[in-house]
């Protein structure tokens, strides 16, 4: 059993039993004995959907109110004005054939993936690749788009990326720590309602099971919903 550090268990003696409401549970997240960097905060949904139903799968994407305090390197596969206008908008790489290649040799240092619908012949086989990863483009996730600079804007402002695993959990970065209290929670409080907002009409009972936030090293607090 890994060895828990005394931050670690001075942070858990501190973590509430109930769910708090959101700003309670953003000032007690911030509570916690701080560590030596600016620690990202996800929030954990537990929603009653059955993974092997597709029309129970919820996935999307938002832009952050306040983004997410990280810059993101963003691929882009496209030709001619296309990949013009997403060199311009900030894409850390444009190509086609050769970054595909690149890819398939293993290279993947970067957060988001984004290609025009003439370009998917070239991705399709990059599959095997960026699907584990949660990389490859995807129409649903807007990340398919013959505007990629318009998305490449996007995720520069804080756009992020969500899916329902298998257990039913979708969860994603929200912030950092060290954002102000009210800035946080408005992240945390827009991706909810997101969520929220996606239930698929096949989905009967209880929609929303369990929503946490949680810092890097922290223990979760439980938001009441």
């Amino acid at each position: 059993m890994p060895k828990v550090s005394k931050r670690l268990k001075s942070a858990n003696k501190k973590r509430p039993a109930d769910a708090l409401p959101l700003s309670e549970a953003v000032a007690t997240l911030k509570s916690f004995d701080a560590a030596k960097f600016d620690q990202s905060v996800e929030v954990a949904m537990r929603l009653g959907v059955d993974h092997t139903q597709a029309d129970q799968i919820v996935r999307g994407s938002i832009v952050l109110p306040n983004g997410i305090g990280k810059v993101q390197r963003i691929v882009v596969f496209a030709k001619g004005p296309a990949a013009k206008a997403a060199e311009a908008a900030g894409a850390d790489h444009v190509g086609d054939d050769e970054l595909a290649k690149r890819i398939m040799d293993g290279w993947t240092d970067f957060d988001v993936c984004i290609a025009t619908p003439d370009m998917m012949k070239t991705i399709s086989p990059l599959g095997r690749v960026l699907g584990p990863r949660g990389l490859m483009p995807s129409p649903r996730a807007g990340t398919v788009t013959p505007d990629p600079a318009t998305v490449v804007n996007e995720y520069k402002a804080g756009k992020v990326e969500f899916r329902n695993d298998k257990g039913g959990n979708v969860q994603a970065i929200v912030g950092k720590l060290s954002f102000d209290n009210d800035k946080l929670a408005a992240n945390i409080a827009a991706f909810v309602d997101k969520v929220v907002a996606m239930k698929p009409s096949a989905v009967k009972g209880i929609y929303v099971k369990s929503v946490y936030i949680s810092a890097t090293m922290s223990p979760s607090v439980r938001l009441a919903v």
